[in-house]
Parts: C-alpha cells; structure tokens; sequence
C-alpha cells in the first residue's frame, strides 16, 4: 500500500512509499482503512525535530475510517464501524484515568501506542508518528485508540476531531475553562488557534482576539468567531480597547514558542489564566520572576490535547458540529491525495492554509 514516510530529521519532504505492509494483527488491535487525515503542523514539527520522531516512520496522527479487522478481545467496535483515530488514548485502569480524571495525560495509553510498530517495508520495521500513521492507507492501532462515531458523519470533517479540534476546543473548554463574558486572547490563528477560538465562542467569551503574522489568517479567525483580529503590533490598542489595559482573563497560546508563552503571561491580567498549547522545543525555555507568580496569581497551565477524555469528547464536539455549533466544514481549507502530501506540508507556511485534508 501507499504511505508517506519520514526517513531523515530534519527534512522538507517525505518519501511516498508504495511497498509498505501490516504485520500480522494481535489480539487487542483494531485495522482501520483509513478514509481522511488531516495535514497538521505537528506532523512539520516531527520533520523539522520539535517533535522527536525517530526515523522511518509513517507520519500523520489525525484520522479516520472504517474498520476492518478487529483482534481477540476485542468487542467495542466490529468490521465496518467509523472511528476516529486517538493519538493519546486513555488505558482506563490507571490513576489518570480513574481517581484523577485526567484520561489525556494517560502513560499506559502513549506507551500501547509506540509498543508494536505495525508497518513494514521488507524486512524492515517502520514506525508511527504517535503510534497512528494515518498518512497510510491502512493502519493498526490498540483498541483503546479507537473511538467509534456515528456512521452519518462526514469521515473528512471527523479525521479533524482525532487532533486539531480536540486540542483547540478542549484547551479552550477543558483546560483553561473560558467563562462567559469573559475576554480571550489567542496567539496563533491556525489550525489550533481556529479551533480554540470556536472554544471561546462556545463557552460564551464576549471578546475574542486572534493574533497573527497574517491577515490572511485573521480574517479566516473572524469567520469562526473571534470579534478582533489584530497583528503583533497592534496588541497595545486591543488591550487597552477591549480590558482598559488590564491585561485578557485568558490567554491561549497556539504556536508552540518561548517568546509568544512569554507574552501570553504578560497579556494575562492578575488572577487570569494563561494556557499554554503550541508545541515547542524541549530545550526552548522562558523565565518568571519568583515574585511576579505571587504578586500576580496568574494561573499558567500546559494543554496537552485539549484535556480531553476522547472516550466522550470526541462525540461531544461531533455533537455541537451536528448542532451548527462548531464549523468543522470550514476548517476544510481543500483536499489533497496522499502522493500531494508534500505540496500539502509545504503550504502549511501558507497564510490561507487552516487544514489540508489528505483523501485517500
């Protein structure tokens, strides 16, 4: 079958292989034909090494499709079931899942994920990009990671539930918990950004700003909901327009930079929120002052994928999607075949580009 694979770190492009197999199926495993995946800017940071990834490995962690095998054990979903695909998948057994109810920190589930590598080329194994690969046209995955929906949904605007809107919506919802009539900054108006705004809009934020390098993107931001949309240097008279210079009483930070975590804090008024969701490098840091933490009790919380419980919320968004609540369909900027995925991974740089979506 068809893959893109990721051979070196770093590099621009990826090898589009037509000579990958499936090891044989376990029990526990689901197969999955994959129908959609999204083209997301983590699958850019495995390539460039802000992501560590070891090499080969099938890239694409955000999809969907039908299943079509299933392993001894398991009963939840059967041959011909829709799934979306989980990258971080709750065990349900341990401490995260249970008695702390934090199911998406779960270490048991990203362990199941990267224990049983399921492609082949030859005698050669190759990996998964968070044990998915959904830049496949077929994949295996623990059970666990296999979330079933309901058969009318649309598979391409599912295959975005599996990361981008879960971690946009959920840092915005789970996370940071916006309040109504509050006031929301959002740095960063791509994919993430785009879904942590209609997070905003839900939870019922009277003001939105989207911050971005392009307009292009800012004006895409306010299509889903962001009431201002300003460039880096317009921030001052957004701050002082909208909270009278106080500061923003939640701050979403969507690029994944110690600079921009840094100004999100800043941006935050006393006692706000400040969430932070873009993944950086794990030797980027920024500093707070021992003082200002007190003097400020601001509340600085990392986002790891929307802190949500993909066992409910992946149907919960499906459901505000039904309910002409969260626009999915949007976020669709155009599709793409899987031998266009290196066209797809360059435009993300593109001012336009929200989400590419990959049809197999």
């Amino acid at each position: 079958m068809l893959a893109a694979i990721l051979e070196s770190v770093p590099t621009d492009s990826l090898l589009l292989a037509d000579d990958v197999t499936l090891r044989d199926m376990a029990p526990g495993d689901v197969k999955v034909k994959i129908a959609h995946s999204g083209v997301c800017h983590s699958d850019l940071s495995a390539m460039n090494g802000t992501i560590p990834q070891p090499p080969p490995c099938v890239l694409g962690h955000e999809g969907s499709g039908v299943v079509t095998d299933v392993g001894d054990g398991v009963t939840h979903v059967v041959p011909g079931d829709h799934v979306i695909i989980a990258f971080a998948p709750p065990c349900g057994t341990c401490a995260y899942c249970t008695g702390r109810h934090q199911p998406n920190l779960c270490i048991n589930g990203l362990v199941a994920m990267g224990s049983a590598p399921q492609f082949r080329r030859g005698d050669t194994i190759v990996g998964s990009m968070t044990g998915c690969g959904t830049f496949a046209e077929e994949t295996i995955v623990p059970s666990i990671a296999a979330i079933k929906i309901d058969d009318d949904v649309p598979l391409d605007v599912a295959a975005l539930i599996g990361c981008g809107v879960t971690t946009g919506v959920g840092a915005a919802i789970n996370t940071a918990k916006v309040t109504p009539g509050s006031s929301v900054l959002v740095i960063g108006a791509g994919g993430v950004g785009v879904a942590a705004i209609q997070g905003a809009r839900i939870a019922g934020a009277a003001a939105i700003v989207a911050v971005d390098l392009h307009e292009g993107k800012l004006d895409r931001a306010k299509s889903f909901g962001a009431t201002h949309g300003v460039l880096p240097d317009d921030i001052p008279a957004a701050l002082a327009e909208i909270t009278g210079g106080e500061g923003f009483d939640f701050t979403i930070e969507c690029i994944g930079m110690s600079t921009t975590m840094r100004q999100a804090f800043d941006l935050t008024r006393r006692g706000g929120t400040c969430c932070i969701v873009g993944v950086g490098r794990m030797e980027d840091t920024f500093e707070l002052s021992a003082f200002e933490m007190f003097f400020s009790e601001k509340t600085l919380i990392g986002s790891m994928y929307g802190g949500a419980d993909v066992r409910t919320d992946f149907n919960r968004f499906l459901r505000l999607y039904k309910a002409g609540r969260l626009d999915l369909d949007g976020m669709i900027s155009r599709r793409i075949k899987l031998d266009e995925v290196n066209d797809a991974l360059g435009a993300l740089g593109d001012a336009d580009v929200i989400r590419q979506i990959i049809d197999f």
